[in-house]
């Protein structure tokens, strides 16, 4: 049973095992995974073509300071860790520890059991492989991420805006955001690359934030011959604006509310005989439109003359050449919305270690300040604890095996001589017990060392006393009163016996009630360490929570790892200092019994 338990322990320690390496010139590696139960709650399946966003904050990842600049070494590998997936860095902040990466998911991922990916980093010489415009698939033909180094069409189509009065805002979905304020307004010229035929389908998506509701206002506007459309924003209400292949103008209400203050995705999903509405990634309309094709230039943030204009954030616009279905759209708003929880972040690992740190490590590695102070507070007192238990312990066992073998030589007495036992008493034995190395060296008497001998010798030195005064007046008999006083002599010496055996054991009980307590602490500052970072880094998922969480309860662990033993170290020394101690109370009563038989008449 003892090797089974071992092996166990010896499991929980080391790190999961992992598969070769791809090249020893990177230092680290990340198992990213989809989680695929997450996708069959939702109802939901990955799609062809789908793009992953790596959200890298302190909760998930620990080693900013090991990228290269700019982020040069990293490297996104499929599942068997040899076929590149080609990505781009949206935002590397290693000063704020932050990153966010978009990744092309391969074809085959799709029909994989368990979907996953592989992030390499860690080599300072690498040079950079980031690929944006390869990063897109050949359906997605326009990507505006609306970053701070300027508005810029991400895919290889290069659809750049002619006019730009939008502003950059830091605060946006992913990374920076359009911010819009009534006049402002991007327009995309028109080019052969994105014209919206509806034969083949097309699809645009974005995300919306505004503080303010709007009376009505355009988010995206875009003409052909005859036809029409305009996405706009009235009374919280999405709303499509349609002017149909015959001429005929249409305004088709959203059945979902777009609420203030919320970033919300709008997509609308036109095919040959429709049009479909969604929000937040699920539908709020289908509406019946054949609508003609669309290949004039596209206003962003206000229609053709800047008016009704959009007051807010727009992020992440995109236009595809194909109907994209309920299922690929609603997967973007997972993947993409702050509250997502479809990755799940492995362990970093080395190509020592194959497979990382263990559990334990990496959850130590995610302490917070605070809490290895609570954690230091703590393994002082469980050394504390320990050294009281341990010379307690060896205390005691001298105590009881010396009153052992008094007792054995006090009951050879016989009636006669109870002063026989009463040898000379060195000082050492006046020692406090605390002297736990001069008690085990010391050269004193065969009873040295025994709390009953103590009470002994106390006994006799009061009975000698009293024997001489009797023997002046009545001859050698004793009066029931120098009998309580020599009772009361040794219960005094009783209880400091007892004092000295009860002593330190306080500690104890300061580390079974104080040391949950402190863990406690150590847990909920960490607790809300961990939730303000999560405020900071705007991802709230399972994945950013439970690193954090996890250090925090180490503090709580920490505090019953000192309270446990310390309990049943504190219960066990108890039971016997009890027996030491009636062991005393019943020789004081032998003693006396024998005393008065003796010396009363």
């Amino acid at each position: 049973m003892k090797r089974l338990y071992f092996l166990l322990i010896l499991l929980t320690l080391l790190p999961s095992m992992s598969s070769a390496w791809w090249s020893d010139d990177w230092g680290y590696k990340k198992n990213i995974s989809i989680d695929v139960k997450k996708l069959q709650q939702d109802g939901m399946v990955i799609p062809e073509d789908a793009y992953a966003l790596i959200r890298l904050h302190t909760g998930n990842f620990a080693f900013f300071a090991d990228l290269a600049d700019k982020g040069k070494d990293l490297r996104v590998l499929a599942e068997d860790e040899k076929t590149p997936l080609k990505f781009y860095v949206e935002k590397l902040d290693p000063v704020n520890e932050m990153a966010l990466i978009w990744v092309k998911l391969p074809k085959e991922i799709v029909t994989s059991q368990n979907p996953s990916f592989w992030l390499y980093y860690g080599n300072k010489e690498a040079v950079d492989a980031q690929e944006a415009p390869e990063s897109f698939d050949v359906s997605q033909v326009l990507s505006y991420q609306f970053e701070a180094t300027g508005f810029q069409d991400k895919t290889a189509n290069a659809n750049n805006p002619s006019e730009t009065t939008a502003t950059v805002a830091e605060d946006g979905l992913i990374a920076g955001a359009a911010s819009f304020k009534g006049a402002q307004i991007v327009r995309i010229p028109a080019s052969p690359t994105i014209v919206m035929s509806p034969t083949a389908g097309w699809t645009i998506s974005t995300w919306v934030k505004f503080d303010q509701a709007a009376a009505n206002a355009v988010v995206l506007q875009r003409s052909g011959t005859p036809s029409s459309l305009t996405l706009a924003l009235k009374d919280q209400k999405p709303i499509l604006e349609v002017v149909d292949g015959a001429g005929a103008k249409n305004e088709f209400i959203g059945q979902s509310t777009v609420a203030p203050g919320t970033w919300h995705q709008l997509a609308v999903v036109a095919t040959a005989a429709e049009l479909k509405l969604y929000v937040d990634g699920l539908p709020a309309g289908i509406f019946p439109v054949v609508l003609g094709e669309l290949n004039s230039e596209i206003t962003v943030g206000a229609d053709a003359t800047s008016l009704r204009g959009f007051n807010g954030l727009i992020d992440q616009l995109a236009i595809f050449k194909i109907a994209k279905d309920a299922n690929a759209i609603k997967f973007d708003v997972q993947m993409q919305g702050l509250g997502s929880a479809l990755l799940t972040y492995g362990e970093d690992a080395t190509p020592d270690e194959e497979g990382g740190e263990s559990y334990i490590v990496s959850t130590l590695n995610n302490v917070t300040i605070d809490g290895w102070v609570i954690i230091g507070i703590l393994g002082v007192m469980f050394v504390i604890s320990v050294m009281v238990m341990v010379s307690k312990t060896i205390i005691i066992n001298h105590v009881n095996g010396k009153n052992k073998k008094f007792e054995q030589a006090f009951a050879k007495l016989g009636q006669a001589d109870l002063s026989a036992l009463n040898t000379q008493r060195d000082e050492e034995e006046d020692e406090d017990e605390a002297a736990l190395l001069f008690s085990l060296t010391q050269d004193g008497s065969e009873y040295s060392g025994s709390s009953i001998y103590r009470i002994y010798h106390v006994g006799v030195e009061e009975m000698n006393k009293r024997l001489s005064k009797a023997a002046t007046t009545n001859g050698a008999s004793l009066s029931a009163g120098a009998l309580a006083a020599v009772k009361t002599s040794m219960d005094a010496v009783l209880v400091r016996e007892n004092q000295k055996l009860n002593s330190q054991m306080v500690l104890l009980t300061i580390a079974i009630s104080g040391g949950p307590f402190l863990g406690l602490l150590g847990t909920v500052v960490g607790v809300m360490i961990t939730f303000a970072a999560i405020a900071v880094s705007g991802e709230v998922n399972v994945n950013s929570i439970a690193p954090g969480i996890a250090a925090a309860l180490a503090a709580t662990v920490a505090g019953l790892t000192v309270a446990i033993p310390a309990l049943f170290g504190y219960n066990y020394l108890g039971s016997r200092i009890k027996i030491i101690s009636a062991d005393m109370t019943v020789f004081v009563d032998e003693f006396v019994a024998k005393l008065a038989e003796e010396h009363t008449s």
